[in-house]
């Protein structure tokens, strides 16, 4: 087979990076410029505090956990602010295709749910969109938020899903381009969704996943006109699709319970699947090796590398090049970096560390001391990887067969966003703080 050229979702985003120093000022998806969650030739601190490398603090409006993303001198997020304080109702329980469990709270008020851009400089917001704004019909766990989702730009135009709520294109100014309406989804035990838009070639991809029909979308990434639309028979998913090139042909990666699918970009068909992945599937695959890693952790254990280039049902079949089962994560994406993947054990500050090629162990269920539950994405530069505790304490773990810390860090909120890292800063997004850590 022909290697395969890794691209992710930001594959045409890629070809427009002209100059190194404007690849250095680029984090345009939730996992980095090649959706692997690592920046390349970035030099972020090792060691903050709340008074040490921090460049700026501010609050940001609204809430949600959407990851900022960055190009040039400009970071984005995705944010819900509540308009009308009416109070709360509790929601009906939500009957899911596996089982009847109470949900979440639903709100009697209104949301608006809006697009901010910052100057990454000083943290001053220079645009705040609002796209839409309604009552949520459902409410969400009490870890989630209405804006879990990410956006992703390539300079010139955003994209942001809110899923049940609208799909939204804007210009670098926020200046609104086109908008598409989705379906509007019913999740397991009123959970909230959180699956964000992926741009593969031309399309803007986005997945439905939901206990009633599922749909996986393809719109013009430009015009915002509908390419294809397919169903999908998955239950409920936060899993974002990933995009990657083999032989020349885009195909859209999708993690799921059900199966993983790879879909042709230009038709929507399904060029293979594979099954083996948990319940409530979250986590975000990445490529590389010429294959694609998907995990998930809820009710069980599954890290799968897939072989690319393969056509039909890989269920059981040699082109699983090899698999784990044990302390994969429930929310938080792998990481592959160094040749090496890093994964959390459920959303517990516990992590293990494989061999990308054959899924050698270097080493299995080390606890980062001082970190309080993970849900945030592991980023990393070479050399070491970040992991972001829910507590706000963030251990930078060495790339090494070996199991070593190099520094744990602690800021005084809460984080549950995968932070960014551009150059020589990391942007961390706590529950009411967006954080720029830089070398003093």
């Amino acid at each position: 087979m022909k290697r395969a050229k890794i691209f992710s979702m930001m594959c045409s985003v890629l070809l427009i990076v002209t100059s190194l120093q404007a690849a250095d000022a680029v984090w345009p998806t939730f996992r980095g410029a090649e959706n692997t969650g690592v920046a390349s030739d970035a030099d972020p601190p090792v060691t903050w505090s709340e008074t040490e490398n921090v460049k700026w603090k501010v609050e940001f409006p609204g809430s949600g956990l959407s990851s900022p993303v960055v190009w040039g001198e400009k970071l984005f997020f995705m944010t819900a602010i509540e308009s009308e304080k009416a109070g709360t109702a509790v929601a009906e329980p939500a009957a899911g295709r596996r089982g009847r469990r109470g949900g979440g709270r639903r709100p009697t008020s209104k949301y608006k749910f809006a697009i901010v851009c910052m100057d990454r400089n000083n943290g001053k917001v220079l645009w705040q969109k609002t796209v839409k704004e309604a009552i949520p019909h459902e409410g969400h766990h009490r870890d989630g938020s209405f804006a879990s989702y990410s956006p992703v730009t390539d300079g010139k135009l955003i994209w942001a899903s809110f899923g049940s709520f609208g799909l939204y294109c804007l210009d670098i100014d926020g200046n609104l381009k086109w908008s598409q309406e989705l379906v509007k989804q019913r999740t397991r035990n009123g959970f909230g969704e959180g699956s964000s838009v992926g741009i593969a070639g031309d399309a803007a991809i986005v997945v439905s996943d939901h206990e009633d029909q599922s749909w996986i979308y393809a719109f013009d990434k430009i015009s915002g006109k509908s390419l294809w639309k397919k169903e999908r028979d998955e239950p409920t998913g936060w899993t974002t699709p990933v995009a990657v090139e083999v032989n020349g042909k885009t195909q859209v990666i999708v993690n799921g319970y059900s199966f993983v699918r790879a879909y042709d970009v230009q038709t929507g068909d399904i060029l293979w699947k594979c099954s083996g992945q948990t319940l409530n599937v979250v986590p975000t695959p990445v490529v590389g090796f010429d294959n694609v890693y998907c995990t998930s952790g809820f009710r069980g254990a599954a890290l799968y590398a897939i072989k690319l280039g393969q056509t039909g049902d890989l269920t059981g079949t040699e082109a699983v090049a090899w698999k784990i089962d044990e302390a994969t994560p429930y929310v938080p994406s792998p990481i592959l970096i160094d040749g090496k993947i890093y994964v959390a054990s459920g959303n517990r500050e516990i992590i293990s560390c494989y061999d990308a090629k054959d899924g050698k162990a270097h080493y299995v269920k080390q606890k980062l001391d001082g970190l309080k539950g993970i849900y945030a994405s592991p980023v990393g530069v070479s050399g070491r990887v970040y992991f972001t505790g829910r507590n706000g304490v963030v251990s930078v773990v060495k790339t090494s067969d070996t199991f070593e810390v190099l520094a744990t860090n602690t800021l005084d909120d809460k984080v549950d966003a995968t932070p960014a890292i551009v150059g020589n800063e990391i942007y961390i997004k706590s529950l009411k703080y967006l954080y720029c850590i830089a070398k003093e």
